[in-house]
């Protein structure tokens, strides 16, 4: 958008299959206007983004400041690009969603793409370099998610010789659980690595469907070690695949080790040789890692024990599960581990990448972890301890679970800052579009239990707020250390959690069922899960907007700066029935020097900039697809151009798409 256009949006939203039926909409006008010259300055810095988060701490800041908030207005779309490699998800393949960040990897913008094909381009003009398809076997219509590539890992050989082949590398996880290494110049496989360039993620896992285990984010190389972890599906079995995380030499793929997420004393109680090489059913580690080179650690963020919602034959198998964990890189040994969620019967898994800095009046200077997560919770974290940089309080939470369960009696509060996610719902704070819906939601509300954040899952049904999607997913935040404020864009939106016993489970589940209802079987346990958003009968959300935001949150005090509304109801309802509601989110922000939040993941199809300094949105852009990946920026030239750049392929709940679309001043 440039120039001073008007922005409409209108009071309904549209579910991916209900449709809010309302009598009247309401248009709504308001004005973006240009704020300075569309001058190109080339006197500023130059920076690269060779990392998926910018950096190994995953900082998403860039030091450039050719694009600001006086001219951002005046971006235009430099080049796009379309891969092909793309599925709706027919009844042959599965749907993908294109959510990679693209780096920049000797001087080649280098993503992967939902099918796994790693392709290189020209990062000025866009025009493909190379491209390597790994032909993944794992495309067919099986399993609960869309298949997804997040990003790639490079790893410059250093002490290899120049110009020779795979000097450079590239590293991806497949849907084939594989780990690939490519020659980052012409993207041919690396022969002395593994078997041909690819290691088999598989062995020592057990037996598994191929689409129920694989790796979904990028590998992180730290000390010429390249650690990966995989995603195992939610909900489907006691003894899940085992959650493990590895480490692989970078040069010949030989396993350096590997982090079996058990607790200590496990090998007593239960011999390896009854369980195999690895323990079914730990914690997985499927978002995004991060890693502190000089002091030779990596921060993986935890996700639950099988099978997530009910926990009580676990055996103590969640002692790492929802966690931020430190391991030594060069022997896979736990360094620290922080939980954030005791026993946790809620999914809520820790998404976020562990994001690092270092900041005067921030801990008193120590160097530091920001974790984000899924119940509105900013954890503040010493990064060589574990240690909370500032209070955190066990407090007593709701108990009262269903029968072979037993509930941790508290659960960890952050005090700096204090919860970024709203938890009260009562009937009187249902939401609605007309009295009709708000008085169904209302109804809802009243019918299922709900004590606040951490009720626990019933057999009568409890609501979920935040729901298990979030507060902050795999986007996690950005941070500018200048300003020492922190981004975090988070979804508001509850839902019903019903813990079904097995008979009743098992007349009542219904695969073909689909959004609002999701049905999973937790075999092995007494409970089978049914899991519905709240919504109205006509399809809105219960819970009052904003039903997505963007906060900034200052580093130094602990208090919001600003809460701005993310999305709007704008490619989930017919035009003209648009309104600002806020939208659930995925992918997350980056922020520049020059004063630019910049930010997709939301259900409308637009990449937003918003003032750092004050939350206003000042520049949009519409995109061919939905944004849910994290947009990247860089100038690798004095005399050259800044670049934003975001993957537009769609999410579970929009088209799917191909789109690599960078923006420039003209």
């Amino acid at each position: 958008m440039t120039g001073c256009q008007p922005n409409r949006g209108v009071f309904i939203m549209r579910t991916p299959t209900f449709t809010c039926l309302l009598a009247v909409a309401m248009l709504i006008g308001a004005t973006s206007c240009s704020r300075g010259p569309a001058v190109v300055d080339t006197s500023g810095p130059t920076a690269s983004w060779p990392e998926y988060g910018g950096d190994k701490g995953g900082l998403r800041y860039s030091a450039l400041t050719q694009i600001t908030r006086d001219n951002v207005d005046h971006l235009r779309i430099a080049w796009t690009y379309h891969s092909g490699d793309v599925s709706s998800g027919s009844a042959q393949e599965s749907k993908t969603s294109l959510s990679a960040t693209p780096i920049i990897a000797d001087d080649l913008l280098v993503f992967c793409t939902g099918y796994n094909r790693v392709i290189a381009l020209d990062p000025e003009s866009g025009v493909e370099r190379w491209a390597f398809d790994p032909k993944v076997r794992n495309r067919k219509l099986e399993g609960p998610y869309t298949r997804v590539c997040r990003g790639v890992a490079y790893w410059n050989g250093g002490d290899a010789p120049a110009g020779g082949a795979c000097a450079t590398r590239i590293f991806a996880g497949t849907l084939d659980s594989e780990l690939v290494a490519l020659d980052a110049k012409t993207g041919k496989p690396c022969t002395d690595f593994g078997h041909d360039g690819r290691v088999n993620l598989r062995q020592g896992i057990g037996p598994a469907p191929a689409w129920e285990t694989y790796p979904t984010s990028p590998p992180i190389v730290v000390r010429d070690v390249v650690v990966v972890g995989a995603l195992v599906s939610d909900l489907l079995r006691i003894d899940a695949p085992s959650g493990v995380v590895r480490g692989f030499d970078v040069r010949t793929g030989a396993l350096r080790w590997a982090w079996d997420p058990v607790p200590p004393g496990w090998e007593e109680r239960f011999p390896r040789s009854a369980s195999g090489p690895y323990q079914p059913g730990t914690p997985n580690v499927w978002s995004i890692l991060s890693a502190d080179e000089a002091r030779g650690l990596v921060f993986l963020p935890t996700g639950n024990a099988a099978p997530d919602l009910f926990g009580g034959l676990r055996e103590g198998l969640d002692y790492y599960a929802s966690s931020t964990v430190a391991l030594d890189v060069t022997t896979g040994k736990v360094a620290w581990h922080f939980q954030t969620v005791h026993h946790d019967v809620w999914d809520y898994d820790v998404a976020s990448q562990p994001v690092l800095f270092q900041l005067p009046g921030v801990g008193g200077g120590a160097p530091a972890i920001a974790q984000a997560t899924k119940m509105g919770h900013l954890f503040l974290l010493n990064r060589e301890t574990g240690e909370p940089l500032y209070p955190v309080e066990e407090r007593p939470v709701p108990q009262g679970a269903v029968p072979g369960e037993t509930l941790s009696p508290t659960q960890p509060f952050p005090t700096h800052p204090t919860s970024l996610h709203p938890t009260a719902l009562s009937p009187n704070d249902a939401f609605g579009f007309t009295p009709f819906d708000r008085s169904d939601c209302a109804k809802q509300i009243r019918a299922h239990r709900y004590d606040g954040i951490f009720t626990p899952p019933s057999i009568g049904g409890s609501i979920q707020f935040p729901s298990s999607a979030g507060g902050a997913n795999w986007g996690s935040v950005s941070i500018d250390p200048v300003s020492r404020t922190l981004y975090v864009n988070q979804m508001h939106l509850a839902q019903i959690v019903w813990l079904l016993p097995r008979e009743r489970y098992n007349s009542e589940a219904d695969p073909s069922v689909q959004f609002p209802l999701e049905f999973y079987p937790q075999k092995g346990t007494p409970y089978g899960v049914k899991r519905a958003a709240l919504l109205s009968k006509w399809g809105s959300p219960c819970n009052p907007t904003p039903w997505g935001t963007l906060t900034a949150v200052d580093l130094v005090t602990g208090k919001v700066r600003w809460r701005s509304t993310l999305g709007t109801t704008r490619d989930q309802a017919p035009f003209p029935l648009w309104f600002k509601t806020g939208t659930p989110n995925v992918g997350g922000s980056i922020v520049t020097a020059g004063g630019v939040v910049f930010i997709g993941a939301t259900t409308d199809k637009y990449l937003r900039g918003f003032d750092a300094a004050t939350g206003e949105e000042i520049w949009k852009h519409r995109l061919p697809y939905t944004a849910n990946a994290t947009p990247m920026t860089y100038r690798l030239r004095k005399d050259g151009k800044q670049y934003l750049v975001i993957a537009a392929g769609g999410h579970g709940w929009s088209e799917s798409g191909d789109a690599i679309v960078a923006f420039a001043l003209p």
